[in-house]
């Protein structure tokens, strides 16, 4: 065997390296002896066990654990905004003829006006009579009101002809039902309905027009209307009865017609047309 093959095996067993070891120890032992000088008779050494000793194999180590590093913290994430709670859409205005002249006989006191209002195209009859009127024309064919069921009278004396204070009462029921309506309620109702009102405004009058003039100037063409005194003298051509007096009979349809309901209803009416324009003019 070579001294290679000799390295290669010890290195190979971990025995052999105890083995030389406990050789050195014991020459060493010899060698002290021997060179100690000592005049005895030297005594044979016994031999000494020396016990092997194996290492314990190390424990094996075990490296803490890395810390671990902190997590980012991100901020939390900003609360949604709420969504704007959509205003409800208005209920769309019914502007039925059942619907108005019901709005219409609510606000009055008394419920003989439903007895007065015709039954059909009320807000067209309305914007059509009032551009009528502010023109100081009559609109036979659009009256909101229907015609006292009672007919125009008038008694003779001394030859002439004089309207009967009973054809002014025929319009008494139709002023105390217009009269027991308030202005102010009168025109809130009016302004709920101006929207369709103007629409209608629209395809019949100039556009450039605002109805709100349009309705005083029809107000104050009914404010100019005289007081006459009474008993009112009036004629016949086969036809119709027309005022005696040419002053009279001068001024235009709507007038006259506001003269047929006597001095008092007249009164009232007026007061009341007063009222209405205030509040439009404010």
């Amino acid at each position: 065997m070579t001294d290679n093959d000799s390295s290669q095996n010890v290195s190979k067993s971990p025995m052999v390296h105890v083995a030389i070891a406990a050789g050195v120890i014991i020459l060493l032992l010899v060698v002290y002896m021997v060179f100690s000088g000592s005049d005895e008779e030297p005594v044979a050494p016994q031999p000494v066990e020396i016990p092997i000793v194996t290492e314990p194999d190390p424990e094996p180590v075990t490296l803490p654990e890395p810390t671990p590093e902190p997590e980012e913290v991100l901020p939390p994430d900003p609360a949604p905004m709420p969504e704007p709670i959509p205003e409800p859409e208005p209920e769309p205005i019914d502007i039925s003829d059942a619907a108005v002249k019901t709005a219409i006989v609510g606000l009055a006191e008394m419920p003989t006006v439903a007895r007065f209002l015709v039954d059909e195209d009320l807000l067209r009859r309305f914007v059509v009579f009032t551009e009528n009127l502010a023109n100081e024309e009559l609109a036979t064919n659009h009256h909101l009101l229907r015609a006292p069921e009672n007919s125009f009278r008038v008694y003779r004396q001394a030859g002439k002809e004089w309207i009967d204070s009973s054809s002014y009462q025929r319009y008494s029921g139709y002023v105390n039902a217009i009269d027991s309506i308030e202005a102010e309620d009168l025109l809130d109702l009016y302004e709920v309905y101006k929207p369709t009102i103007n629409e209608i405004f629209a395809e019949i009058g100039n556009p450039d027009d605002d109805f709100d003039y349009r309705l005083v100037d029809a107000i104050d063409h009914l404010l100019d209307t005289p007081e006459i005194p009474v008993p009112v003298e009036v004629y016949t051509d086969s036809v119709m009865y027309k005022y005696r007096i040419d002053q009279i009979e001068d001024l235009s349809a709507p007038q006259k017609q506001l003269l047929r309901t006597g001095p008092e209803n007249m009164r009232v009416l007026k007061a009341k047309l007063r009222e209405i324009k205030a509040l439009l003019e404010q």
